[in-house]
């Protein structure tokens, strides 16, 4: 089956860039400039599917991917993909011998907090600037030639831009992924073709009756006694009001017959609203260093 159209966190060779073509190799993969860009794009049917970065094991959740898919579009979760994370510190290739001297180091602002201890040992004095994305970071160095300024990003970045890698490996911690999910218009499954799924997995956004004591008790009961694992349970604002909150519940299960229509039934019961946000496959690409980014013609 065709893809068609997949958009993904641009420009070319960022980590989402790695994670779509992982998964879906050959197919059409058109960047966006930020992530509500990509999620739009969807909607109004520009593209059968949207990457988007959700979640970094060490920074948490990517709230602007949330929130816009609660409360702007909300678009169904059809896939998840882990990658792995590596950082690399690089710069335009006239300054290799002069990387110890930069005035400014960019990159995405969760890669820089990967990156700390590097940067207080290496260049502590030396200005940090967050921008949309590590690849934009490296785009950015590579169109100013001029200045003296590095970027942190992936080594894809480093080959697609032309930029030298003078430290490789700068993350503070190993074992650092990044949790991407693809969303369409409609529920349905993703044509892949070359990878093995690791699980599957159905997300919850459940809101709780207000003044109910025990209530959050009562949500996690509903699951327990029914043994459906919940791999994550996060809090976030409904932006109605201070102390106001929704909950975003994973179940590491597809979509069945009984159980989590039970669940629901059970949480609707108490005063709970609940939505479906998804019941999709996941995929873990092994390693970012097996991903290949071709030239493509966008």
């Amino acid at each position: 089956m065709n893809v068609g159209k997949a958009g993904y966190l641009g420009p070319k060779a960022t980590f989402t860039h790695l994670a779509v073509q992982a998964v879906l190799p050959g197919e059409e993969h058109i960047p966006y400039a930020t992530i509500p860009a990509c999620i739009d794009a969807v909607e109004h049917k520009e593209l059968d599917f949207g990457l988007v970065p959700l979640e970094n094991a060490f920074e948490g959740t990517v709230n602007l991917t949330l929130d816009y898919l609660i409360h702007e579009k909300r678009l169904p979760i059809v896939g998840e993909i882990v990658t792995p994370i590596r950082q690399h510190l690089m710069v335009h290739p006239q300054h290799a011998d002069q990387c110890e001297e930069l005035e400014k180091i960019y990159s995405h602002s969760h890669a820089i907090a990967q990156c700390h201890k590097f940067f207080r040992s290496h260049f502590s004095s030396v200005p940090l600037e967050g921008v949309i994305s590590t690849a934009f970071a490296a785009q950015h160095v590579q169109q100013h030639p001029e200045r003296l300024i590095g970027a942190i990003a992936n080594e894809f970045a480093a080959k697609e831009y032309g930029l030298k890698i003078v430290h490789e490996n700068v993350h503070d911690y190993n074992h650092n992924t990044t949790r991407f999910i693809m969303i369409s218009r409609e529920a349905h499954d993703i044509p892949v073709s070359n990878q093995v799924i690791e699980h599957y997995k159905t997300t919850l956004m459940v809101t709780l009756p207000s003044d109910q004591a025990g209530a959050l008790h009562q949500v996690l009961a509903a699951f327990s006694w029914r043994k459906l694992n919940l791999s994550k349970i996060e809090s976030r604002p409904m932006k109605t009001g201070l102390g106001n909150y929704f909950f975003i519940i994973d179940i590491n299960q597809r979509l069945d017959d009984i159980l989590i229509p039970g669940a629901i039934a059970e949480l609707e019961s108490l005063g709970c609203t609940v939505h479906i946000l998804g019941s999709y496959p996941c995929f873990a690409v092994k390693t970012a260093e097996t991903c290949q980014v071709p030239q493509m013609t966008y």
